[in-house]
């Protein structure tokens, strides 16, 4: 432990928006304790759309690394991180360093880490594709942490018994449930209290009003080119249903705008917007009947509010969402994808299995859970 104080020094890690909407519960769960000094930093691997999720949940980044670049490279990203990550460790000296996930910034953050003889506590451990480049690079990144933590914080038993497979020690294995559960719900009692923090929708609403609202999110790297082409010939015959809305925050990747602006633009019933703040996100999730999305992090909140979800991808490390039924892999075909959509709109007994499916994600306690353990480690 850190001979300058008593209580544990943290060192808090992260650096995109999914990752701060995770870790947002975390960190407030650790400064509440006095067991613990926590330090935050921040690699802004995303800038405005972390930003927002900071400013929301009441965060100030002890350190900013600002790496964000235009099209940077996934080696300079990652040496960047390296090299940066490793200087704000020397200068705090932490006795652990907690991780979120599968990003460069959380892959590098252990390594890092690991390089000092630092103490890694990995939240949502144990998730796995068992394919190295679906999704890429975040399988290997998640793997390479999974070989480092001192502290692996399954979100499910699933996800235990993959670390358990990888020989990781039983004893360094918990589950805790995910993160996202507890970032839920505390942001939709917020929105319950103050429905000005959501209230950016109301055009929308009205714009579409009377029509069935589907979300969709959509920017995995390897659906790059051809597979985010399809999902937008998808979202195309879709919207030729006049009973139907999408809304779709488009991801400011290039390589995503590119491709939906010039299929989707000027559509009656296709919203392409910016990004959402996380508030407005939580509600265009409570809006939409069905959320079809390539991302990880919707498959998880989408069923803690009943809703189905279509995952536009060939594999998914959250496999627990499928065995319950509250999610549907269904590739990038855009015949699949539109025959799945078409049969939860118009059958209400598939719609209900799936809305009704319950959620293996969690209870909302998991950083309750995940602040105990690391106190309880010593």
């Amino acid at each position: 432990m850190n001979s300058r104080s008593t209580r544990q020094t943290v060192l808090i890690i992260f650096g995109t928006r999914p990752e701060a909407i995770k870790m947002f519960p975390v960190v407030h769960a650790l400064r509440a304790d006095p067991r613990f000094a926590v330090k935050v930093c921040i690699s802004a691997q995303h800038r405005g759309m972390l930003d927002q999720v900071m400013e929301i949940a009441g965060i100030a980044a002890d350190f900013d690394l600002d790496l964000m670049r235009p099209d940077q490279t996934l080696d300079g990203l990652t040496a960047a991180l390296l090299t940066g990550l490793g200087q704000v460790m020397d200068a705090v000296s932490p006795d652990w360093v907690v991780v979120q996930g599968d990003t460069a910034t959380a892959m590098a953050g252990a390594l890092a880490a690991y390089y000092r003889k630092i103490r890694v506590a990995h939240v949502e451990a144990g998730l796995r594709s068992h394919n190295i480049y679906h999704p890429w690079p975040e399988e290997v990144n998640r793997k390479i942490i999974g070989a480092i933590a001192a502290l692996h914080c399954a979100p499910t038993e699933t996800s235990a018994a993959a670390l358990r497979a990888e020989n990781v020690a039983g004893e360094a294995i918990h589950v805790t449930g995910n993160t996202v559960i507890d970032a839920l719900q505390w942001v939709t009692a917020r929105i319950a209290a103050e429905p000005a923090l959501a209230a950016g929708l109301g055009a929308l609403e009205a714009r579409f009003a009377g029509r069935r609202i589907i979300g969709v999110t959509s920017h995995r790297r390897e659906n790059f080119g051809g597979g985010l082409e399809a999902i937008a010939r998808a979202i195309r015959t879709i919207a030729e249903r006049p009973d139907v809305a999408l809304i779709f925050p488009v991801h400011p990747n290039p390589n995503v705008r590119r491709v939906m602006e010039a299929e989707l633009a000027g559509l009656d019933n296709v919203a392409l917007i910016e990004p959402l703040d996380y508030p407005h996100f939580a509600r265009l999730l409570a809006m939409s009947e069905i959320m079809l999305t390539d991302s990880g992090g919707v498959q998880e909140e989408a069923p803690a509010l009943g809703k189905p979800v279509l995952v536009m991808r060939e594999t998914t490390e959250r496999p627990e969402g499928v065995v319950a039924g509250t999610a549907r892999l269904v590739g990038t075909d855009p015949a699949r994808i539109v025959t799945e959509i078409f049969t939860l709109l118009d059958d209400k007994d598939a719609y209900a299995a799936m809305a009704r499916a319950h959620n293996p994600f969690g209870d909302g306690q998991a950083a309750q859970r995940i602040m105990e353990l690391i106190a309880n480690a010593g």
